[in-house]
């Protein structure tokens, strides 16, 4: 395979983005477009079956925008394109030197947000407000799907731990690393992602699989030979053949045991007959986990049929979503900094209206701590009462972080104490009643 071919491990974020991201950027540049521009990302509509999100990516916005550079092989290879033939060197000169400048406001990981309501907001250069849009679309999009849906499977989960077991099903490898993240934002305890637990810090988990077993000339010689090696943490597999008798075969190893995993067939039936056997050898504390396409609707009809389970572990339902496999997220301009002021813009497209001016989201709250309503207005506009809590923070001034950011603990606590305080109307799996977002009349007034 030519170098053409070959797998991009080490790829140019500047370049990973949608090819008009830069020829606007150019045209920009060629009409001296140097005005300051805001741009707002937000999620048009939420999917089925969804009432709520939860807001993830924002780390990895950062991270880009305070990195951004174009190397000089970047600018070589955009020469060779046919679009930019006729454009002049001092553009290119303009890209050899670029920096994020602009100021990112956004709200925290882990907060639970509705449709319509910005998540991040940019206001830059134009050229710099514009280059960055497929990139945060990217990053957000993704992990906030991710995140929401590890949220309702942790919720489905009750008091029992939920582990990210996605990395081989999810859309390629740096897809698997970021659902890990955003899966702990959601609630997971842990991940099957080895370069996940080494970048952020998430505890990994991990059994065997059945071809380890089947490389025995029995079950029981398997499990042996897996214990001795890590007599602290075996968790046996034991579906490989007849989970019941395998579940006998691990009595043997005794109580040292830690876990045995069930990933087919009934496992409700398979679970209650497992704890069974093992509580009988006095291995009440050696752990059943149930894997195998489980989503927050199997799991929660496990859970509620009082089913002994201990850990779930979910990969694809959970880093792709089926059922919502995409967020409507976009970003869209909304306004312009001329000389004469500020300059409303908005879209009227049928189906695709959108709202001017930079925008704040304020939530309100009842005298219980419980989330009440949220309300959108223009940036600088009041809420209309101090019990108004504005989402929106500065994260980054001029290009630069405008204080520490939290880690992604904090953002999993957050998103946990965020739904404990969202009511359970809006909570429900299906049929959930629509949480009230109001726009500020501001915000329509100049359209």
């Amino acid at each position: 395979m030519d170098q053409r071919g070959s797998c991009p491990i080490h790829w140019s974020p500047s370049l990973a983005t949608d090819l008009y991201e830069l020829t606007m950027a150019a045209g920009y540049f060629v009409n001296e477009r140097r005005e300051k521009a805001t741009f707002e990302l937000f999620v048009r509509d939420l999917p089925a079956q969804r009432s709520w999100l939860v807001a993830a990516g924002l780390r990895q916005a950062v991270d880009y925008l305070s990195a951004l550079r174009f190397s000089a092989d970047d600018v070589a290879h955009l020469k060779t394109l046919p679009p930019f033939q006729r454009i002049p060197d001092a553009f290119f000169d303009f890209l050899s030197s670029f920096r994020f400048t602009g100021d990112l406001w956004a709200i925290p990981e882990g907060t639970v947000v509705f449709a319509g309501e910005p998540l991040i907001r940019i206001t830059a250069p134009i050229i710099e407000a514009q280059i960055v849009e497929t990139f945060l679309l990217a990053t957000v999009n993704h992990q906030t799907l991710v995140a929401t849906k590890a949220a309702r499977i942790v919720e489905a989960a009750a008091d029992r731990g939920v582990v990210e077991f996605g990395s081989r099903r999810a859309h390629g490898p740096e897809a698997g690393l970021m659902a890990a993240r955003a899966a702990v934002i959601g609630g997971c305890i842990g991940t099957s992602n080895v370069e996940a637990g080494r970048q952020f810090g998430i505890t990994v988990y991990g059994t065997a699989a059945h071809s380890w077993i089947m490389t025995f000339e029995s079950e029981l010689e398997a499990f042996r030979a897996y214990h001795r090696v890590f007599p602290g943490s075996t968790t046996l597999l034991l579906d490989t053949f007849d989970p019941v008798e395998a579940a006998r075969l691990a009595t043997r190893i005794g109580p040292s045991l830690k876990g045995v995993r069930l990933d087919s067939g009934d496992l409700a039936g398979q679970a209650r007959r497992v704890r069974a056997i093992l509580d009988e050898a006095g291995m009440s504390e050696t752990r059943i986990m149930l894997s195998g396409d489980l989503n927050e609707f199997r799991i929660a009809s496990l859970v509620e049929s009082g089913v002994p389970v201990d850990l779930f572990g979910v990969g694809n339902e959970l880093v792709n979503s089926p059922d919502a496999p995409a967020l409507s997220g976009v970003y869209k301009l909304c306004a312009l900094e001329m000389p004469s002021g500020t300059r409303p813009v908005f879209k009227l497209s049928e189906g695709k209206q959108t709202r001017p001016y930079a925008k704040q989201v304020w939530r309100r709250r009842d005298g219980h701590g419980a989330f009440v309503e949220d309300r959108v207005t223009r940036e600088g506009e009041p809420a209309g009462s101090p019990e108004w809590e504005p989402l929106l923070n500065r994260v980054m001034r001029s290009g630069r972080l405008d204080g520490p950011m939290p880690d992604l603990s904090s953002a999993g606590r957050r998103r946990s104490s965020q739904l404990d305080c969202l009511p359970a109307r809006y909570k429900r799996m299906e049929g959930a009643a629509a949480y009230p977002v109001r726009f500020s009349a501001q915000l329509s007034a100049n359209r």
